[in-house]
């Protein structure tokens, strides 16, 4: 015998948002398991091989548990779909194949993607989300089968959020709102209560709109609204486990994890908030000011530099790898001496990137 509710479906849904707003959700909306709307060109996507070496998704489990969310959780009946912001970097004001790097001269200092200047999301998010599980449940007066992830589970999360009414899946492939912008992290909940869905959002506003296309240094954007992983500098940076493509690493500009060009092109993101969630705003000590003294990170300071940050998933012959690609482009010739340290690390990774490095800036002054 199924529990009573204790609240009516519609103040429960309303009450639901409430809360998940309290917790720092400013986007809220419910949806069906039901089958992803694009999951016929998600499939074709890993067919292209545009997953690149991400190898996970496209394992069975995780193919046939984005075809049928159910398999996560047999019970599921609603997926509450959620939307966290981060702050807004500053937009790009210049080309980007202009020397100050899309108008932000930051001479021997890394490009970092904003969601990732402060707390790790994998780490924050998961308390709010079991926070606003145990609200659901006290609502309704018992125990409700869920599930929850923020990018760590086989959902295909961003037709998700669009069937649930949170935004349009632009050009760039980022969930945009039509107020918010698209600095947003998500985040899911599998619930075995059934809950109306909201309306999907309808409507595409990009229109003929393609500045952030033309934008992607490294052209990993491709016209039918999808991105080639291989060639996507968030990619590159993060994902990547080995030697950065070397055609590649020169249109890297100083991007050293993840990447935002396409968001900061985006006329979207003029309605976004400056500020987002506290816990993702920048933390003390934890920027990249210097590229150089990046070189110089043992695998003590790098842990304790960038513990509890994203920056952390790169590890640090990753990180040193990335840095070393940015200074053979920033061209900053103060950098050969830490560059030419490196050579000897005991990571091949970042030996062969900073001799790299050391080239193209030789490269460049034997021209002057």
């Amino acid at each position: 015998m199924t529990p009573k509710q204790t609240t009516a479906p519609s103040d429960l849904k309303e009450s639901i948002k409430a809360k998940a707003k309290q917790l720092g959700f400013v986007l809220a909306g419910f949806t069906t398991p039901d089958p992803a709307p694009h999951l016929k060109f998600y499939e074709d996507w890993l067919a292209r091989g545009h997953h690149a070496e991400m190898n996970y998704l496209a394992a069975d489990r995780a193919r046939a548990a984005r075809a049928n969310p159910r398999l996560l959780l047999p019970e599921c009946k609603t997926i509450l779909v959620l939307g966290v912001p981060y702050d807004r970097p500053a937009p790009l004001r210049l080309p980007p194949n202009s020397p100050n790097f899309g108008g932000v001269a930051r001479s021997a200092e890394g490009g970092i993607a904003s969601y990732a200047l402060g707390e790790d999301y994998h780490l924050v998010l998961p308390p709010r989300l079991a926070a606003l599980v145990q609200f659901i449940e006290a609502q309704v007066g018992h125990p409700v089968p869920n599930r929850y992830y923020t990018d760590t589970g086989p959902l295909l999360e961003r037709d998700l959020a669009q069937r649930a009414g949170l935004g349009w899946i632009g050009k760039n492939t980022c969930l945009i709102h039509p107020q918010k912008g698209s600095y947003f992290l998500l985040a899911e909940i599998l619930l075995g209560l059934e809950l109306e869905p909201d309306a999907p959002f309808a409507t595409d506003h990009c229109g003929t709109c393609t500045r952030c296309i033309e934008a992607c240094p490294t052209d990993a954007i491709l016209p039918n609204r999808s991105l080639d992983a291989r060639r996507c500098i968030s990619y590159l940076t993060i994902e990547n486990k080995g030697d950065i493509p070397e055609d590649l690493r020169p249109k890297m500009q100083d991007w050293i994890f993840g990447c935002d060009i396409c968001q900061q092109v985006c006329p979207w993101n003029k309605f976004s908030a400056p500020e987002g969630d506290a816990s993702f705003g920048p933390r003390a000590g934890s920027a990249l000011s210097d590229l150089i003294a990046t070189l110089a990170l043992s695998p003590q300071s790098f842990n304790r530099q960038f513990k509890r940050s994203p920056i952390q998933r790169a590890k640090r012959r990753g990180l040193i790898r990335n840095a070393s690609v940015a200074l053979g482009n920033i061209n900053d010739e103060r950098a050969i001496p830490a560059l030419e340290n490196a050579i000897n690390d005991p990571e091949p990774l970042i030996r062969e990137h900073a001799q790299w490095a050391i080239q193209q800036i030789e490269n460049r002054k034997s021209k002057i």
